[in-house]
């Protein structure tokens, strides 16, 4: 049994093709502008069987096409690592794609997991270890662990970075990302793609009662995110 927040079943943005998204409770990260504070919580969410997950991307299968499949997102999919190896085996086993959606901070045998993997989704949050520690509350070592199960992995691989006004949105930040960006396997790179942030999720915070600590910060301008990921291509 796995713990489940939610399931998307036709999504369009996580991946390629038409996916159906299975977002697992838990995360160890406090990152300063998650939208999805609900997933923190590892004794929350739903408990479901990896078969039930298997047996629902089967029935949704006619919709994904030749490149369409299932992503384990999150919270964190790194997280419950015995119940994301187990999905993912299974679900090689009948012939699905998957990709992982993660922040890149689980609890290891990474390895393994990346062995039944046809992409990874990686989100970075900042490639300095002490703006790391100061956006995510945990120390970036894991990160780096993660990394290098990539690059060996050899697999194809989606970047993305969240661009927040007066914390990383210089251009000084993007030309250090860029660095980061080309010291993995840039023929593996296949997608890369920086993400506004903005304060919908505010609500949530209310609601179970947790301060917001970017609430005197304004939603990226789009203008700006369009010049600074014209910045990044040209870097990478």
């Amino acid at each position: 049994m796995g713990r489940i927040h939610s399931i998307e079943t036709l999504g369009t943005l996580d991946g390629p093709g038409i996916r159906m998204v299975v977002f697992f409770q838990g995360c160890t990260l406090r990152c300063l502008y998650c939208h999805n504070p609900d997933t923190w919580q590892f004794n929350s969410g739903h408990k479901i069987t990896c078969d039930f997950i298997v047996n629902k991307a089967l029935n949704l299968k006619p919709y994904f096409s030749n490149c369409g499949g299932i992503t384990f997102s999150g919270g964190e999919p790194l997280a419950q690592p015995k119940f994301l190896l187990k999905c993912l085996k299974k679900c090689k086993e009948k012939g699905l794609h998957t990709a992982i959606d993660t922040s890149g901070v689980g609890f290891g045998n990474y390895e393994e997991i990346l062995e039944y993997c046809d992409l990874i989704i990686l989100d970075i949050k900042h490639e300095d270890a002490n703006t790391y520690k100061q956006i995510t509350n945990h120390s970036i070592t894991e990160y780096l662990s993660f990394k290098e199960a990539v690059i060996k992995s050899n697999k194809k691989l989606w970047l993305k970075h969240v661009v927040v006004p007066k914390l990383t949105d210089s251009i000084t930040h993007i030309e250090c990302l860029a660095k980061e960006i080309n010291s993995f396997n840039k023929s593996n790179i296949e997608k890369v793609e920086l993400l506004a942030y903005h304060s919908l999720g505010v609500y949530k915070y209310q609601e179970l009662n947790i301060p917001y600590s970017l609430n005197t910060i304004n939603d990226m301008n789009l203008n700006k995110l369009n010049k600074l990921q014209k910045i990044l291509n040209e870097l990478i």
